[in-house]
C-alpha cells in the first residue's frame, strides 16, 4: 500500500460549515502516517467477504426491516455563481445507530442505553451483518496496523462487554444519503480509529474530506476507511446522483469514550 505522509496545511474552514463538492485527491490503496507514525489507512476495495457482508447490510437497512431515524435537512447539493448554497428536499436521508447510545441529558435521558433497533425482530439480520463486518474491521486493522491494534485493545479494557460492538467498538451508525457538515467527533476515545465502510450507486461525492490536510478521500463502493475521527475536523462532499435512485450509505464503527468505567 502506498505511504501518504499528512501535512498540516493552512485553512479557514470552520465546524458547522457544509462542504462543497471536491474531486478525490486520494484514490489509491494507502496507508496514513502522522508525525512519522502510521494513524489509519484507505482500501479502495474491501475484502471479498467484508463485500458480501456491506451488501447485505446495506440492503437490510434500505428494506423495511430496519427501524431508521429520518433526516428533516435539507440535502445539499453544492453552491451556484454566487455562494449560495444549492439544496434537494427531495431526497430520502435517514440513519440508524446499533450498540451503545451514550447518556444525553439535553434529551431526559441521563443515563447511556443499548440502541432500540437492537429490540426489533425483523433488524436481526443487519445487525448480525454489522457484528460481522466490524468483526471483519478489526481483522483488517490488526493485519494492516499491528500497533493500532494493539493500542486500541488496550484503551477498551476498562469497557464493559455489554458496551461494546464486536471488540473494539462501543456503537454503529449507517448514514443514507447524509452529508455530515464539518466536525470533529469529540465523543470519541483519543487514541482510538473508526471505520467507515461505503455503499454507492449511481452518485458522485459523498468523499471524506480533512482540511487540516486538504485531503480528500474518494470513497467508492465497498471501500474502507479507517481514521481517528477525534483527530481532526472533517466532513462529507454532497452526495450528487447521477441517475434516479443514485445513493451513498455510510457503514461506520466508532469508540465512544462514554462508556470507558461503565459497569
Amino acid at each position: 500500500m502506498k505511504r501518504i505522509d499528512l501535512i498540516k496545511v493552512d485553512h479557514d474552514r470552520k465546524i458547522g460549515e457544509a462542504c462543497e463538492f471536491i474531486q478525490p485527491n486520494i484514490t489509491e490503496d494507502c496507508i496514513f502516517y502522522g508525525d512519522g507514525e502510521p494513524i489509519g489507512f484507505y482500501m479502495t476495495k474491501m475484502p471479498e467477504k467484508m463485500c458480501k457482508l456491506a451488501d447485505l447490510a446495506n440492503a437490510e437497512l434500505r428494506s423495511k426491516n430496519v427501524p431508521k431515524t429520518e433526516m428533516q435537512r435539507p440535502k445539499m447539493l453544492g453552491f451556484d455563481a454566487n455562494g449560495k448554497g444549492i439544496v434537494d428536499r427531495s431526497i430520502k436521508q435517514f440513519s440508524a445507530i446499533l450498540g451503545g447510545v451514550p447518556p444525553k441529558p439535553h434529551m431526559r435521558r441521563p443515563y447511556p442505553t443499548i440502541s432500540s433497533v437492537h429490540s426489533v425482530k425483523t433488524a436481526k439480520t443487519f445487525i448480525k451483518a454489522m457484528f460481522l463486518l466490524a468483526r471483519e474491521s478489526e481483522d483488517l486493522i490488526k493485519e494492516i496496523l499491528p500497533k493500532q491494534y494493539e493500542r486500541q485493545t488496550e484503551l477498551f479494557k476498562d469497557v464493559a462487554e455489554k458496551w461494546r460492538f464486536a471488540n473494539l467498538f462501543t456503537s454503529s451508525i449507517s448514514n443514507f444519503n447524509i452529508s455530515a457538515p464539518l466536525h470533529r467527533d469529540t465523543g470519541n476515545i483519543v487514541g482510538a480509529v473508526n471505520v467507515i465502510i461505503c455503499k454507492k450507486q449511481n452518485s458522485k461525492g459523498g468523499d471524506l474530506h480533512i482540511p487540516d490536510y486538504d485531503a480528500t478521500i474518494g470513497q467508492r463502493d465497498n471501500s474502507i476507511l479507517v481514521y481517528p475521527a477525534w483527530r481532526n475536523v472533517h466532513g462529507v462532499t454532497p452526495i450528487i446522483p447521477t441517475h434516479e435512485g443514485g445513493y451513498r450509505n455510510s457503514l461506520v464503527f466508532y469508540p465512544l469514550k462514554a462508556f470507558k468505567g461503565l459497569e
